[in-house]
């Protein structure tokens, strides 16, 4: 693995050499680790308008593996504020285009410009459970998918991954820096397009918004083995 001390001289070069640098280091390491297995690519190729795609999330490798998969969509990822203030971290972000958010918080400027994209002709991809599940199966979602879905009318594309928490495992003492890969088979299920539904005349918000958020992490759980299903089982 890169060593700390490796990756902080490449984050004082140039701009646009710490991004042909960061793409060649970690699309190797994606390469040599990861033994990749993806099902349903054929729900990808009518795909003709800005979608969200919401996946699971187990590691901080799930954006190299996925931005691999959906290179032909070229999706924007919603990453969290954090993951440029660590060395290790901020290397990914050269690699694949994100758009930044403040979890577990009002992020009001963080949605709109997600949305603003969405709505510009972007497509996006969203971890719905705002951060990497330490029990590796399904966590509770954040509510914000709902409002960005709502705000842009874009369709939403479900996808469910397993096998990056071997590829990339979560450090136990939460140091992302000493994060290291490890050889590992990556199963990726992508599901079929639908659209979000629509909230009823008179419906309660917050029973419009708990039913929605419900009905597309139960879209993402489908996908999972029964394992990984967590919350959503």
């Amino acid at each position: 693995m890169i060593s700390n001390t490796m990756i902080k001289i490449i984050n004082r070069l140039p701009k646009r050499f710490v991004i042909l640098i960061s793409k060649k280091v970690l699309n190797n390491y994606i390469t040599k680790y990861a033994n990749i297995n993806i099902v349903g690519n054929e729900n990808l190729k009518d795909i003709d308008r800005p979608t969200i795609f919401v996946c699971n999330h187990l590691s901080n490798a799930d954006g190299l593996v996925l931005s691999r998969v959906l290179k032909d969509v070229d999706p924007t990822f919603v990453a969290g504020v954090k993951l440029s203030k660590n060395s290790l971290t901020s290397l990914g972000l050269n690699v694949v285009k994100t758009t930044s958010i403040v979890p577990n918080s009002a992020d009001t400027e963080g949605l709109k410009n997600i949305i603003s994209l969405v709505k510009k002709g972007e497509s996006i991809l969203i971890f719905p459970e705002g951060t990497r599940s330490r029990a590796k199966s399904l966590m509770e979602a954040k509510k914000g998918i709902i409002l960005i879905a709502r705000m842009t009318g874009a369709p939403i594309v479900p996808i469910g991954l397993y096998g990056t928490e071997k590829l990339l495992p979560i450090n136990k003492e939460g140091d992302m820096s000493a994060e290291k890969f490890e050889f590992a088979n990556v199963n990726i299920n992508i599901g079929k397009q639908f659209e979000l539904i629509k909230k009823e005349k008179g419906q309660d918000r917050k029973d419009y918004t708990d039913a929605t958020t419900n009905y597309i992490m139960k879209k993402i759980a489908e996908l999972l083995p029964e394992s990984y299903r967590g919350v959503y089982k």
